[in-house]
């Protein structure tokens, strides 16, 4: 083997390393928080969709170049929104980073959940909002979930 094959060969191996190693500061999952929900502007009829606000909180030393992101929310294990973007800004190193995505209605998922409704009575409901951020080919997908409960009073609408 040549002399400056081996030369060319070893400097795509440090090069690689050191990519590899640029990755590390992506130590923790970044938080995500709903900030917003609202049906979206001119949606009607059976399926209407959603506006929901999102934001992400960069608690790494990298900046997150987000490419896309897929998202769901449960009521009591039901899906009754699911969706896909991939129009996401670029978050900070230690900040964060405002941008609304849109959701469509899992009809089948809500129909259940309504069954389900009329056959137990209910004052709170657990919800869990599921998402996969996209960081681009040399980051693994980040996985995020949020759990919590809401209450439900006939006389008050609901409050997180």
């Amino acid at each position: 083997m040549p002399r400056w094959f081996s030369i060319v060969l070893f400097s795509v191996f440090l090069l690689g390393l050191q990519g590899c190693s640029s990755l590390q500061g992506v130590a923790e999952k970044p938080q995500v928080n709903i900030t917003s929900f609202s049906l979206a502007p001119g949606s009607s009829g059976l399926a209407p969709s959603f506006q929901i606000g999102v934001q992400v909180v960069n608690p790494n030393r990298v900046a997150l170049p987000l490419k896309g992101m897929t998202y769901a929310v449960e009521i009591e294990g039901y899906r009754i929104l699911s969706g896909a973007t991939p129009d996401l800004p670029r978050v900070p190193a230690y900040g964060s980073a405002d941008f609304v995505i849109q959701a469509s209605p899992d009809l089948l998922g809500s129909a259940r959940l309504l069954s389900d409704l009329f056959s137990t009575q209910r004052d709170s409901f657990q919800y869990l909002f599921k998402a996969r951020l996209d960081a681009g080919s040399l980051l693994p997908m980040i996985h995020v979930e949020e759990v919590g409960r809401f209450q439900w009073n006939a006389a008050r609408p609901l409050l997180p």
